[in-house]
């Protein structure tokens, strides 16, 4: 539960010392932290600042006698940490300069508004040593800044004010101490807005160091605190006392009565000192309070007397759970900005570092519970640079990489020649489908009309004139809007002439070479475009064309109908002719469409023939094989093989784009193409899959993507192992131990190789096969002598780290140690067991090279029979599984190496119960005493006899009952014997593991005489032999189920009667659930927690040799009722039934009738 704020000491009387505890040190600062100068250039003391401009403050600190880095605050007033509040506004920064050793610390204050004024404060602190800089801002108005100094004729004022509101009457001063001091604590927001306070707190806290009369109250003996101060989510108890304990007490929050609520819990006590102590529990969840409603004004009201306090709700920092990413886009893409904080409805300040962005369309904000997005609807080349992210209790920044998009033409307009009437058809393709643009003629825009019209469908953009005229003739040219481009070509009008003159003339075949032809008889077509090859023929009479591929004739028909030759115009391949005209045409080229076409004219006159070749050139086949061949910390390398089909044309490079795995947003990692087929791709994050892709470009356009590469993961081999050291050294081995590296980073520890060479050689050798997992190896078959350098190297899959090297070669050459027995402390005294427990020594030693360690028992050596010995480099165990007497003795470690030897003694003793004592006997009677003696055992179980246990028995009863125990002399005396008994006397003797076995009874019997008159006549001795009777009867008994119970009944009779237990006539045996008991005659048969079962008629029966009785009675166990305490039942309904428990409503039982009994 948080502690109350104490309220502060008014000026001038001395704090009170808390009793019995130490005062607490300031907020923030540890107890120990000294003031010092730290400060080299501290901000100027009184800053005047003119509205809406922007001010700098600066601060350095010299840290050369620092430990640590410094930490610096930025605080306004006393309490406000200006951190939370960097953004557009606030905006620090901190640098370092190495060779001074100064770190400057500035905090920038943008657009200053009337509420920046007051006082600031910085404070620099490291581990234990603290300073402090406290400077203060005062605003002025712009116009101020123009007051003249003399005020002549036409000087003075520029006040301009004037000129925008009417002047307004001058209000007398207040005085705002007055207004606090005298206001109700649910005022003070009200009279800081009004007055323009903007460090209310810290006046606050100084109006109560300010002298008050405290008044007197009546009612409250102790008031609550002035102000409370709680961490979100925590519990908070609010207390005051009151003089009358039965006076009705109200609690308001700002003004509102609070009842009683699972949130809020109001509680009364009554102390011996006649106080009455009102306890408010606010208990605040942090999930149901989002927006801290409890931080508010308390009061409690008794009667017309009150008392205020204030609690302060401390907001937990928001942590930025999902970090931001960078983009990289080309421009009027659309990019989105997204993190993921700790809680919902946090405050997020976004902000880009150089330009400070304006919330205007162009940026949105979205949140979506715990996601905070940032989306940029178009990109452009202004939007580059790096964006920001605040919370109060973390930072994220994602770079946006912006590339000027290229427009490339796909598909040039061709030059047309057409006749009149005709349909002629410019068509362009460009790479971008959302590229609009204008056409036009001899420099003229062209516009839409019956005969003209303008279509675009995705990258292609066509003008299309029908009934084609001669002013239609000239240069036609398409400009894409937003591009320095322009698509030009021209359209041959061909105008038909009639020559009436009949005449025969051979055909002739002309060729336009200006259109799609590259050369005298080569046609280039982009794969899926439409090819119209328009061929003009002459010749009298009208010739006969053929069209032909190789040897396969394109098939057509004739109609000699009006002079005209119709050829068949379906099918993707086509020849349309008309009389002087023959077209042939390919819909959608595709690749097996290339090779030599042949066109054959002929007439009566003669014959001409063409030969064109058709090449079909298309975007080329995807990459293959695109693979990772090697990996850095954040970067990779990667290899692909180029296409199999070039499309055509030659490849002009490629383009790469990856992705993390699961991830379904692929990152461009280029815009122009790269030649190569090995790329670098950098900037990646060490530890996360990524996957790759390529495009292949070429003249015509770009291929689909290759396939996926396997997913890769940039990792970095680790550093070195660290603390490199020879443990140990014999003359063929030596042992290293080494620790872990220091950076292992995401690819993990594989193991370790160990390498070794001799001094001055260069070939290192690996002593181990496989990877040592262990941080420690021994290298094995080494040359005795030698000096030898060893390394050992950290693998993982990123490969070998750098290896970590001893500073000096190591001889391999076996010291000589003394032999040394470390003996355990428990065995420097004598070692006790049990006979059957098992012996366990585990004795370590030293010594080079390995001892010789020999066990001796009482000067020979020890059986192995019975004990077992295993000896090791570093110690020797003596085992022994059963512990025997004969095990008992001095065994002696004897550790040799060569002439040099240690011992060791150790001492075992196995020990047992000890025998009887022998020859007791009762040596004298007198009164009610009786006096024993006897000799202590002849075995005493291999230890000390510790004592003895005295018991005596009356002959009539023969029950035994303890005289003495631990009684350690050989004789007693038995008091307090009943006169006219004859006793006799038992003994067991006592040692470390327990009693004897058996006891020894007395020789002889202690007869105690009656004392007084003797009659003289004989009287004859009374036979008290009797049946067995009994005296009080068994009685019937009701009891509730689960409760223990007894049933008692009592029986006289001589010889003592054997007594029988019978539940509903069977003998009760050895059952645990009873306990059978007979206290001189008085027997009574316990029952543990019966249950509806355990219900019947009980029977006690009482035999001897002279006869037998027997009493009985009945038992009911009913079950506990619904108003009882305990486990109940509800039963309902036949078969197989449904139990409720009373007590928790939670569990069901299932009951089942069987043969009329309940299961």
């Amino acid at each position: 539960m948080p502690e109350p704020v104490p309220a502060a000491k008014p000026e001038g009387e001395a704090p009170e010392e808390p009793v019995g505890e130490e005062l607490p040190p300031a907020d923030g600062e540890p107890g120990s932290t000294e003031l010092t100068g730290l400060f080299v250039e501290k901000p100027p003391e009184n800053v005047v600042a003119f509205t809406g401009s922007d001010i700098t403050f600066v601060a350095k600190v010299d840290s050369s006698t620092l430990t640590r880095k410094p930490a610096m605050k930025w605080l306004k007033g006393k309490w406000m940490d200006l951190g939370s509040k960097a953004g557009k506004h606030f905006q620090f920064k901190e640098t370092y300069d190495r060779n001074t050793k100064i770190y400057t610390y500035e905090m920038k204050i943008i657009k200053v508004v009337p509420g920046d004024a007051g006082g600031y404060r910085c404070e620099v602190t490291a581990k234990d040593k603290c300073d402090s800089s406290t400077f203060e801002i005062s605003k002025e108005d712009i116009l101020s800044a123009f007051k003249r100094a003399d005020a002549g004729e036409d000087e003075g004022d520029l006040d301009f004010s004037a000129l925008l509101k009417k002047p307004e009457k001058e209000e007398p001063d207040i005085d705002v101490w007055e207004l606090l001091k005298n206001a109700h604590p649910s005022e003070y927001e009200k009279i800081a807005f009004k007055y323009g306070i903007t460090d209310l707190r810290g006046m606050l806290k100084r109006l109560k160091k300010m002298k008050v009369e405290p008044k007197h109250s009546e009612a409250f003996l102790k008031k609550l605190e002035s102000c409370y101060s709680v961490e979100k989510g925590k519990k908070i108890v609010l207390r005051c006392e009151v003089v009358d304990p039965d006076v009705q007490v109200k609690w308001l929050k700002n003004g509102q009565e609070i009842k009683p609520s699972a949130k809020y819990t109001l509680k009364s006590m009554r102390t011996h000192t006649r106080t009455h102590t009102h306890t408010h529990t606010h208990i605040i969840a942090s999930s149901h309070i989002p927006f801290l409603p409890d931080d508010a004004a308390y009061e409690c009201v008794v009667g017309e007397d009150k008392c205020f306090t204030e609690v302060f709700v401390k907001e937990p920092p928001v942590t930025i759970t999902k970090l931001m990413d960078d983009y990289h886009v080309v421009v009027g893409e659309r990019v989105e900005f997204e993190i993921e904080v700790s809680e919902e409805g946090a405050h997020v300040m976004w902000s880009d570092q150089e330009l400070h962005k304006d919330k205007d369309m162009k940026y949105r904000f979205k949140k979506d519970g715990k996601k905070h997005m940032l989306i940029i609807q178009e990109a452009t080349l202004d939007d580059i640079g790096m964006y920001h992210a605040w919370t109060n209790g973390g930072h994220t920044k994602g770079e946006l990489e912006v590339e000027e998009k290229q427009l490339e033409v796909l598909q040039d307009i061709a030059d047309l020649t057409v006749k009149a009437t005709d349909q002629a058809v410019f068509k362009c393709e460009v790479s971008d489908d959302k590229v609009t643009g204008k056409w036009f003629k001899d420099g003229v825009e062209v516009l839409p009309s019956d005969r003209i019209k303008m279509t675009h469908v995705g990258r292609f953009h066509r003008l299309i004139i029908d009934n084609v005229k001669p002013e239609d003739a000239g240069d036609y040219t398409f400009i894409p809007d937003g591009y320095a481009l322009s698509l030009s070509a021209k359209l041959n009008f061909l105008e038909i002439k009639i020559d009436y003159v009949p005449r025969q003339e051979p055909p002739k075949i002309h060729l336009d070479t200006t259109g799609n032809m590259v050369s005298q008889n080569t046609i280039i077509v982009v794969a899926g475009n439409k090819l119209r090859l328009d061929v003009e023929i002459t010749g009298e009479p009208a010739p006969t064309v053929v069209w032909s591929k190789g040897d396969k004739e394109i098939m057509f028909k004739n109609d000699h109908r009006n002079g005209l030759y119709l050829y068949s115009t379906e099918g993707r391949i086509r020849v349309e002719s008309r009389k002087d005209l023959s077209s042939f045409v390919i819909e959608g080229a595709e690749r097996d469409d290339e090779g030599n076409y042949t066109i054959c004219v002929t007439n009566p006159a003669g014959e001409d023939k063409a030969v064109l070749f058709i090449k079909i050139v298309d975007v080329p086949d995807p990459p293959e094989h695109v693979k990772c061949t090697s990996v850095g910390e954040d970067c990779a390398t990667i290899v692909w093989e180029a296409p199999k089909f070039d499309g055509g044309a030659p490849v002009k490079g490629y383009l790469m784009e990856r992705k993390k795995k699961g991830s379904s947003r692929w990152t461009k990692l280029n815009f122009d193409v790269y030649p190569s087929t090995t790329y670098e791709a950098k900037r990646m994050i060490e530890g996360i899959l990524y996957e790759m892709r390529v495009f292949a470009v070429n003249s015509i356009g770009m291929s689909q993507p290759s396939l996926n590469s396997k997913p890769f993961m940039p990792i970095a081999p680790t550093s070195e192992p660290t603390r490199l050291t020879v443990h140990d050294v014999t003359d063929s081995t030596c042992s290293l131990k080494w620790l872990a590296p220091e950076r292992i980073g995401a690819g993990g520890l594989d193991g370790y190789v160990i390498e070794y060479c001799k001094e001055g050689a260069t070939e290192w050798v690996v002593a181990n096969q496989e990877l040592c997992e262990r941080q420690g190896f021994v290298v094995r078959g080494l040359p005795v002598g030698e000096k030898i350098n060893f390394r050992v190297v950290a693998v993982n899959v990123a490969g070998r780290s750098p290896p970590a090297l001893l500073s000096q070669p190591v001889t391999i050459r076996e010291i000589v140690e003394h032999p040394k027995i470390r003996l355990p402390r428990e065995l420097r005294t004598k070692y006790i067991r049990r006979v059957g427990e098992k012996i366990n020594l585990v004795v370590p030693f030293q010594g080079k090279p390995r001892p010789v360690a020999s066990w001796y028992k009482d000067g020979q050596p020890i059986d192995p029979k019975m004990v077992n010995v295993r000896n090791s480099n570093v110690d020797t165990i003596l085992f022994i599984r059963s512990a025997e007497r004969e095990h008992s003795g001095k065994y002696e470690l004897v550790l040799q190496i060569e002439n040099l030897e240690d011992r060791a003694t150790i001492e075992i003793r196995v020990v047992e119960k000890p025998g009887p004592p022998v020859n007791v006997r009762v040596t004298d009677v007198w009164g009610f005493n009786a006096a024993l003696e006897w000799e202590p055992p002849k075995d005493d179980g291999n230890c000390e006899v510790t004592g003895y246990t005295i018991q005596k028995a009356d002959m009539k009863t023969k029950e035994w009952f303890t005289v003495y125990e631990h009684n350690r002399r050989t004789n007693c005396t038995a008091s307090d014997l009943i006169m006219g008994n004859e006793y006799m006397f038992r003994v067991y003797s006592e040692n470390l593991c327990g009693l004897s076995e058996e006891p020894r009874l007395s020789k002889n019997t202690a007869v105690i005489a009656k004392t007084g008159a003797t009659l003289c006549a004989h009287v004859s001795e009374k036979d008290m032999n009797c049946m067995p009777k009994f005296t009080q009867p068994l009685v019937d008994r009701s009891v509730v189920a689960g409760y223990s119970t007894a049933i008692s009944c009592s029986v006289r009779g001589f010889p003592k009667p054997k007594i029988i237990w019978m539940k509903n006539r069977m003998i009760i045996g050895e059952d645990p659930k009873y306990l059978m008991q007979n206290n001189q005659g008085v027997l009574t048969l316990n029952i543990r927690k019966p249950s509806t079962f355990d219900g019947g008629k009980y029977s006690c029966m009482a035999v001897n040799e002279l006869g037998q009785d027997e009493v009985e009675c009945k038992l009911d166990v009913r079950g506990t009722s619904k108003g009882e305490q305990g486990w109940g039942l509800e039963m309902g309904g036949r078969g197989r039934d449904k139990g409720r428990c009373y007590r928790c409503s939670k569990l069901n039982i299932d009951w089942v009738y069987h043969d009329s009994i309940k299961y």
